[in-house]
């Protein structure tokens, strides 16, 4: 490491929790996103929020940037490594402290991740419903504004986060929020913090609310003769008001990579949308008739239903894992992941553009997407050897992104900006931007906090 008196400061504190070596350097360079990785100068790895404040305010009094590590599932570039700094690893953050099942609220430490949570919480009549498809931490979740496959019923990180514990640049230690279910107390900190990819401060400790398990859960596959007709088929459902916890969608290059990658039977390549229902049994029942009709007004099949619990999993187990099954494709492809989001009344247009902008191209594009809020995913294979692809690739992305604002959309609907969307930023808020750049100088002067992530201080 080139700062001698970084190091000694650090290795006092951590002991052997401060390491410069090679191996673990490349484990914390990046996420599971397309960027090469760039290894930091050292990794430390915390054990409480006192010793993770010393840490900030010693790099801090040295200007040394730091870049927050829970379990690397970002997909814009947020975890890429800084060449010049620390990453700081949370991996020892992973304690679920409370649980309030009469309230419907928890509080977790940031690496503890919805799988972890949810199967502690199983025996309790509550679940926590925030599901994007990597089992990620649910601090990284809450940085990033992450969402998932049952946002058209239970909303998303930015819903659900009541409070956090932060570490701001210079080691000071707050806490936002409170258990209460509304206030009207001053500034919405915790919302600042929500989506401000580890920019602002690092998160350490989540409030989350939790829901209550369903009485039924029902949920059912539905196949269709082309994409138009499964995306009209949640537009309407959705418009109708039927209740459904989740509507996805695997266009047919994806519906056959997951028939293959998740051993799913009975199904054909064609345009799919799974759905779950939620709710009591007489409730369930009366959106299956009006979600049933809707799909075979137009030319849906017959509904498969999973008939167990086995069942169920397997169907979103396949769906959770869309983005593993695409890079399972080939050792020697990369993958380049893209969200948009739309009003729904806007979102026919939205795919339909997608889907003739990749006409042509030569490009292999699975898409998925959470069609019951607006929000869906091209998921591109490429050569990373092959320029004339990734020109054609980024020459989508721009198309694409511009008829997502036009259609009075978002950039990102869950990812994130990260490093990949930076440029796009400036185009959705050009006259927010210079505030959010003024909250960043104000809050971290130095800029040591992941720099260079959602836009660049100049």
């Amino acid at each position: 490491m080139k700062n001698a008196v970084l190091q000694k400061e650090l290795t006092d504190l951590l002991n052997d929790r401060f390491t410069t070596s090679e191996s673990v350097l490349i484990n914390f360079s990046k996420g599971e996103d397309a960027y090469d990785p760039v290894n930091p100068q050292a990794v430390v790895f915390p054990n409480s929020n006192e010793e993770l404040s010393k840490v900030l305010k010693i790099c801090n009094e040295h200007g040394t940037p730091v870049v927050p590590y829970g379990t690397g599932t970002s997909l814009e570039g947020h975890a890429v490594g800084n060449s010049k700094g620390i990453t700081v690893s949370l991996e020892k953050f992973d304690k679920i402290l409370s649980v309030n099942a009469e309230d419907f609220d928890c509080r977790v430490q940031a690496n503890v991740s919805r799988e972890q949570l949810n199967e502690d919480l199983k025996d309790k009549g509550v679940f926590f419903p925030i599901d994007p498809g990597a089992n990620a931490a649910l601090g990284g979740m809450a940085a990033c504004s992450a969402s998932g496959t049952m946002a058209v019923k239970y909303g998303t990180m930015r819903t659900v986060v009541m409070g956090l514990t932060v570490i701001l640049a210079n080691g000071e230690i707050i806490t936002t929020g409170t258990r209460a279910k509304k206030s009207s107390a001053g500034y919405n900190l915790t919302n600042l913090f929500v989506g401000s990819e580890g920019t602002l401060g690092i998160i350490t400790e989540v409030q989350l609310k939790l829901s209550p398990i369903p009485e039924s859960i029902m949920s059912a596959v539905c196949q269709f003769p082309n994409l138009e007709s499964a995306v009209l088929t949640a537009q309407e459902i959705i418009q109708y008001g039927a209740s459904v916890a989740r509507i996805e969608l695997l266009n047919k290059d994806q519906i056959e990579i997951s028939i293959k990658y998740s051993n799913l039977e009975n199904l054909e390549p064609l345009p799919t949308l799974f759905y779950e229902f939620h709710g009591s049994e007489n409730s369930n029942k009366e959106s299956i008739e009006i979600v049933e009709e809707i799909s075979k007004s137009h030319n849906g099949s017959d509904f498969t239903w999973a008939a167990t619990i086995e069942e169920r999993n397997k169907i979103w187990k396949a769906r959770h894992n869309v983005y593993y099954s695409v890079k399972a494709q080939g050792s020697d492809v990369r993958v380049y992941a893209t969200d948009v989001c739309v009003p729904i009344s806007n979102l026919v247009e939205c795919i339909q553009f997608a889907e003739k902008e990749l006409q042509g191209t030569g490009l292999k594009a699975p898409m998925v997407g959470h069609v019951g809020d607006g929000n869906f995913h091209s998921i591109i294979l490429y050569d990373p050897n092959d320029k004339e692809k990734q020109k054609l690739i980024r020459e989508y992305s721009d198309n694409l992104i511009a008829k997502a604002l036009e259609l009075e959309g978002t950039i990102t609907g869950e990812h994130g900006i990260g490093l990949q969307k930076k440029h796009y930023l400036l185009k959705e808020h050009p006259d927010n931007l210079p505030v959010m750049k003024s909250i960043k100088r104000s809050m971290d002067p130095n800029n040591i906090m992941n720099p260079g992530k959602i836009f660049d201080i100049n």
